[in-house]
Formats: structure tokens, C-alpha cells, sequence
């Protein structure tokens, strides 16, 4: 599905990630794993078209993406939820939800707005009851729904997702990655950038391990979750 060929990008002359070749494949989850400053939201950034692929190319179902804007990207059902929710404050939970689907809004319909609306509330029940309340008043964990049932309006083929954990308690995280796990069975393909190595190993297929822009190892997460270096560099064992 998702391919990506020597790729390398930045921002003007600094350049962060280096050489990166990797895949994701339909009904997966991948993880991309590795130490602060080490390139990972910038790579999902560089696929969804928000910093420049600089060499290299990023191929979606065998199109090239790699030179197109990102609401381009979009339109091929390639969705982000970003870095730290960043939902839009001023707006209500609907509000919110519906600016998700705003380059097909007039194509779906009054109808099918509402059955997305409504398949956002069934995956996450709290948002139902929020609708009308201001986003900039919610949890970090209910933003955080908020955020990944706002890329979900979009209808996604692929969503990525950087670090959707962070700064979440244990028992909202275990609730996020719940509701990205019962979307990857419902066949929803998962790129995850994640801080936390055990979660995203425990709920990816396959991860990459980026390294100073680069990448370091790869495998089955079960497997890298027995590598040495693995738990002594990530894992704290």
C-alpha cells in the first residue's frame, strides 16, 4: 500500500531524515519507534506532505505522492492525526468532527455526515455526550479522541498517527489504543509513530526502529519486543 524508496527530507538545508526505505502493507499496523530528536514525526510529515520529500520517493498503491500538497495527499485517503491533538479550541466537538470531512462535505450529504458523525460516537461513546461542548474544554484524553474521530470523518485508507499517547494517563492510553486496534480489524491500515516502544510494539504487526533520520532495525513487533538492544535501548530492561 504505502512504500517508501531512499527517502530523504528536512527543513531548507537541515536535514532530518536520510536514505529511509520502508513499506506498509493494507491491514496493518506498522510502528516507527526511536529516541527523541530522532526524525519520526518529521517522516510522517514528509508523507503526508507537510515537509518536502527531498530525495527519494513515497509511493501510495503504486502512484507516486511524493511531490504533491497535502490536501492532495488527503484526497488519496491519506490522513493525520497530528502531534499533540491540536484540535480547534473555539469549536464545538461537532464542529471539530465536521471540519474532518470538509473536502467531501457537500459529496456526502446531510446523510452522510450524520453516519460518519455517528460511527465516530460508537467507537468513542464520551464524544456523543460532548458535541456541543468546546473542544478547548475537554480532556487531553477526550481531544485526543477527538482528534483521531476527526481524521476518521475523512474517510482513511491509511491514518497516521504521532504519538497519541503522549501525555495521557495509562487507562485513557489503553482506551486509544483499543480504538485504533478494533479499527485496524475493522481493516483500517495504521502508520503509528510512538514514544512508547511497548505499546506500539505490542500493537504493531511489523516496526522500524529510526535512529538520527535513519533506519536502525526492523522486524515483527512480537520479535523486537525479545531483541537485546531493543530492551535495553528502549525498554528499560
Amino acid at each position: 500500500m504505502l512504500q517508501l524508496e531512499h527517502v530523504h527530507s528536512g527543513y531548507g538545508r537541515v536535514k532530518i531524515i536520510t536514505d529511509v526505505s520502508l513499506h506498509v502493507d493494507e491491514g496493518e499496523i506498522v510502528a516507527i519507534i526511536g529516541p527523541n530528536g530522532a526524525g519520526k514525526s518529521t517522516l510522517l510529515r514528509t508523507i503526508s506532505g507537510l515537509v518536502r520529500c527531498s530525495g527519494g520517493r513515497i509511493l501510495f498503491n503504486g502512484v507516486e505522492i511524493s511531490k504533491i500538497t497535502p490536501d492532495k495527499i488527503v484526497e488519496h485517503s491519506i490522513i493525520q492525526v497530528a502531534e499533540g491533538r491540536q484540535v480547534i479550541a473555539e469549536l464545538t466537538v461537532r464542529e471539530n468532527l465536521i471540519v474532518g470531512c470538509y473536502f467531501k462535505y457537500s459529496k456526502l450529504g446531510a446523510q452522510g455526515r450524520r453516519n460518519l458523525l455517528d460511527n465516530v460516537c460508537d467507537l468513542f461513546p464520551i464524544l456523543g455526550n460532548r458535541m456541543d461542548q468546546l473542544a478547548g474544554t475537554l480532556s487531553g484524553g477526550e481531544q485526543q479522541m477527538l482528534a483521531i474521530g476527526r481524521a476518521l470523518m475523512g474517510e482513511p485508507r491509511l491514518l497516521l498517527t504521532d504519538e497519541p499517547s503522549l501525555g495521557l494517563a495509562p487507562i485513557v492510553v489503553d482506551t486509544v489504543c483499543a480504538a485504533l486496534t478494533e479499527l485496524n480489524q475493522r481493516g483500517l491500515t495504521v502508520l503509528l509513530v510512538e514514544q512508547n516502544a511497548l505499546v506500539a510494539l505490542n500493537m504493531a504487526r511489523r516496526a522500524y526502529i529510526l535512529e538520527a533520520g535513519s533506519i536502525a532495525l526492523e522486524g515483527y513487533g512480537k520479535e523486537l519486543l525479545q531483541d537485546d538492544k531493543v530492551k535495553e535501548s528502549y525498554l528499560g530492561i
